[in-house]
């Protein structure tokens, strides 16, 4: 069984290999998690992104952690909703699904991921939640490591612990 973990809180305030970041294709700092963790890291994220930008929806670039906990950033940038039928679902899938191969290939075994595109970009949190669980539950990663989900807002933490709930 995977070894799944709901975090009521911030990943900044977890002990792990790697911190994923919800990001914008500039990778050059935002809003919500995005720029939580650009203005924990300190500017030297910022330069270390820039040579790695644009990163395109579902794709993932990677920065040491700086000032951080963790040894590595992944960066990911999820999807926009516009309503589900442009192809939303699968370029969230490819964020969870690809950061847990860039895990793995790495040999690294905890990871921390925020609830990818619900913020700003606006993907409902139950779809959302559905599938970072599923994806995470199934990924081969998941054998041997622990994923964690860090999520501050009520909404998000609530379907984030359905989806879980539902594969246990």
């Amino acid at each position: 069984m995977p070894r799944l973990v709901l975090y009521p809180g911030s990943l900044l305030d977890i002990e792990t290999d790697v911190i994923v970041n919800a990001a914008n294709s500039s990778l050059m700092g935002g809003g919500g998690v995005d720029g939580a963790i650009h203005y924990a890291a300190g500017p030297a994220l910022k330069e270390a992104c820039r040579p790695l930008a644009p990163c395109p929806p579902g794709e993932v670039r990677v920065t040491e952690g700086f000032g951080l906990a963790p040894r590595l950033i992944f960066h990911t940038v999820g999807p926009i909703w516009h309503g589900g039928q442009n192809g939303e679902a699968d370029i969230l899938a490819n964020c969870y699904r690809n950061c847990l191969t860039e895990l793995s290939q790495r040999g690294l075994r905890r990871i921390v991921f925020p609830a990818i595109s619900t913020g700003a970009y606006g993907y409902p949190p139950a779809q959302a939640a559905h599938i970072a669980v599923t994806i995470c539950a199934r990924h081969p990663a998941a054998r041997e490591a622990e994923i964690v989900f860090a999520v501050i807002d009520p909404q998000n933490r609530a379907a984030l612990g359905a989806a879980l709930n539902a594969v246990r």
